[in-house]
């Protein structure tokens, strides 16, 4: 005890601070003893974590820090918060120990500022804090971070909201975990972002919020209902966004709500098909075939837009010049196609349909000539498309699938 006395307690000054801390756990007077307060425990508690970092060997700026974020003035504060986010990056351990001192509670409250300067500080503090560690993310939403997200972001600079869609990025990782989040907060920050003339990478940073939260299905009905779609589908026309927005709407098209959605949107599915041309971005390619493949499935609506939008010369296509998994998804497809006036279709095997009979008898000859006319139809298509394509694919890898797509029958079910 005589040695730690003479290497941390020595100085006057850190005997003042002590001193300090003794004041704030002395027991108060009987007439604020008997009002009742939850503070005084607070402030006990306050004591007890600063001793803690003299403990740890925190003396010094951390130990400074931490004792004006707590007691100090505004500009104290301020000075601080500056000196955290310096210390929170050298490592996690540190970030660690900070929060356990208690400064993420008065980081939050700092963020509700109306002082710009004051509340930006704050929030790259709390992006710091969070850096590799949930459990710093969980103490921010227990502390009420998501309360304090600002509702109009067209009074905020662009370096603000960058940093802001920063923070809400790093907390929406918490959606596997046992953490609720409050996305009636979160989702119309992002969305206003996305829809305001914010820079590239704040939007960047927007969608991968979206997707985040997209990877637990009971959101898919809050992110539909605030009118994601449409702007996923907008940048998913992007190149530079188009695969971030892809995986967050490949997310949703699994729940009823996402698949509605898509089902009833204009853009749908032409700027889809679009993407299955785009050579030079394979992982969009096979994201936006597996989304068509769900939208199809058991959808003879949706087969026929589809038809209609021209996408059996464009899944020829895929299914030649694709990735492994583009090509497979496209066959599939294709195969769909080619299985439409079919019958009998095994469960999950590809589209089913039914036959109705209204009005007069089905004359059979005329359905026999209709199957005639639609493979000669395709079948001219594939010519027509063959000579452009090979050009660009490999002459035996080409002429080995093109075998393969002339000569394979069979179905199998939906690669989910």
């Amino acid at each position: 005890m005589a040695d730690q006395s003479s290497t941390c307690f020595a100085s006057p000054k850190k005997l003042k601070f002590f001193a300090k801390i003794r004041r704030f756990s002395q027991p108060r007077s009987s007439e604020k003893q008997s009002k009742p307060c939850d503070q005084e425990p607070i402030k006990e508690n306050e004591s007890m974590m600063l001793v803690k970092v003299v403990e740890e060997g925190g003396c010094g700026v951390l130990q400074r820090s931490v004792k004006r974020l707590h007691f100090g003035s505004f500009e104290e504060k301020e000075v601080a918060v500056e000196d955290i986010i310096r210390l929170a990056k050298e490592d996690l351990s540190r970030r660690k120990l900070m929060a356990e001192l208690g400064v993420i509670p008065a980081l939050v409250s700092m963020v509700g500022s109306e002082v710009v300067t004051r509340r930006s500080l704050a929030v790259r503090a709390l992006i710091e804090l969070a850096n590799g560690t949930y459990t710093n993310k969980a103490l921010m939403v227990d502390s009420g971070i998501l309360s304090k997200l600002p509702e109009n972001i067209g009074v905020l600079e662009e370096q603000t909201r960058h940093e802001f869609a920063q923070l809400v990025l790093s907390i929406s990782s918490l959606h596997n975990s046992q953490v609720p989040i409050n996305l009636s907060k979160i989702v119309p920050l992002v969305i206003s972002i996305l829809e305001s003339d914010s820079d590239f990478e704040t939007k960047q940073l927007c969608l991968g919020t979206l997707y985040n939260l997209s990877t637990m299905l009971n959101n898919a009905g809050t992110l539909v209902s605030n009118g994601v779609i449409n702007n996923l589908l907008r940048f998913s026309s992007v190149k530079e966004t188009s695969e971030k927005a892809l995986a967050t709407l490949g997310n949703l098209v699994v729940t009823l709500m996402g698949k509605k959605a898509l089902e009833s949107n204009l853009l749908v599915p032409e700027n889809l098909i679009e993407i299955l041309t785009w050579e030079d971005k394979p992982k969009s390619q096979e994201i936006s075939v597996y989304i068509l493949m769900i939208l199809a499935h058991q959808s003879s609506m949706q087969r026929l837009k589809m038809a209609e939008a021209g996408i059996v010369h464009v899944l020829l296509q895929v299914s030649l010049l694709g990735t492994t998994l583009a090509r497979k998804r496209a066959l599939k497809l294709l195969q769909w196609f080619k299985d439409e006036r079919q019958t009998r279709m095994g469960p999950h095997s590809g589209p089913q349909t039914r036959r109705l009979s209204i009005g007069s008898p089905i004359n059979h000859n005329e359905v026999n000539e209709g199957k005639r006319l639609m493979k000669n139809m395709v079948r001219q298509s594939l010519y027509k498309n063959l000579e452009t394509i090979t050009r660009r694919a490999n002459a035996d890898e080409g002429s080995s699938k093109l075998k393969f797509l002339a000569t394979s029958s069979s179905s199998k079910s939906l690669p989910y």
